[in-house]
């Protein structure tokens, strides 16, 4: 058993701190939802008074935050983890943020005497809430070995990716592809409607032919032919349209810092900005197809 302090849980941290609950670990839980810290008692957490209650003891730090600001002031601001934290502990961050924040962090954790790795997930609600997600970790081999064993309680694909940052670089790399290969499902579908071709049909045939990819097999744009994807629910989400327009601006963003030639990558940004600044950023992001089919 190994005495973890969790920060963040919300939509992905709060079924991950339960996994972590259910592999025997003892958890010191925080965030600043009342609902969601009570949640995470209900399953077995300890209750903390803040941030740095949460970490004081804690063996092993998880953090589960959703933006690059909120990393930054969480580890490196006054009465941050950096300061509070027991000296030797394991940091892991686990949320998705821009690569030079989580090198930054990184290194002013090196600094201060912690190891630390960034180690974003794929997989969404549902990875997270059945342990099944991908967890893409950047930081030294032997931090890496330190948290592969905590990390392989709440995913079931842990990839070592490099050094610090190099998680955050696979993880909008990976969602980049994501974003456009959606579109792309959704538009082959939306025409396969207007020339009178049965879902299940076109189904058949890209899920076995040069059209296969995870948005056709898995999450499906379209009910019926994958009936656990989102499109059976009207589009309830396992992954935020708005969450999608996130990960695609960072990816743009290390772009353009980079100097890499992505133009789908920036086709989807736009695309998906139009569909949450419609109203749509809290339902599934592969409910863009209501938007290429010209639906309000």
């Amino acid at each position: 058993m190994t005495a973890i302090g969790f920060i963040g849980l919300g939509n992905m941290g709060g079924p991950m701190a339960r996994n972590l609950l259910k592999a025997g670990h003892a958890l010191k839980a925080f965030d600043l939802s009342a609902a969601a810290l009570d949640a995470a008692v209900q399953a077995g957490a300890t209750k903390a008074s803040g941030l740095a209650d949460a970490v004081a003891d804690a063996e092993i730090v998880v953090t589960m935050l959703p933006a690059g600001p909120h990393v930054r002031q969480a580890y490196l601001g006054e009465g941050g983890i950096l300061g509070a934290a027991r000296k030797g502990a394991l940091l892991i961050d686990c949320s998705t943020i821009d690569v030079g924040t989580a090198r930054e962090v990184s290194a002013a954790a090196e600094t201060a005497g912690f190891a630390m790795v960034d180690a974003p997930v794929s997989g969404g609600v549902g990875g997270a809430e059945a342990a099944t997600l991908t967890m893409m970790v950047g930081g030294t081999e032997a931090a890496f070995a330190r948290a592969r064993p905590v990390l392989e309680a709440m995913g079931r694909t842990v990839v070592h990716c490099g050094g610090p940052g190099n998680g955050q670089a696979a993880k909008i790399c990976n969602n980049m592809l994501l974003g456009i290969s959606m579109i792309g499902t959704c538009e082959a579908f939306a025409l396969a409607e207007k020339l009178g071709l049965d879902h299940q049909k076109l189904f058949d045939v890209a899920s076995k032919s040069s059209g296969q990819c995870w948005s056709v097999t898995t999450y499906c744009p379209v009910p019926g032919p994958v009936p656990t994807s989102p499109a059976n629910r009207d589009y309830q989400a396992g992954f935020t349209a708005d969450m999608m327009v996130k990960d695609l601006r960072l990816a743009q963003d290390a772009a353009q810092k980079s100097g890499a030639a992505t133009p789908l990558g920036a086709a989807a940004q736009a695309l998906y900005s139009l569909y949450t600044g419609s109203g749509h950023g809290a339902a599934d992001f592969s409910g863009i197809i209501r938007m290429l089919r010209g639906e309000s």
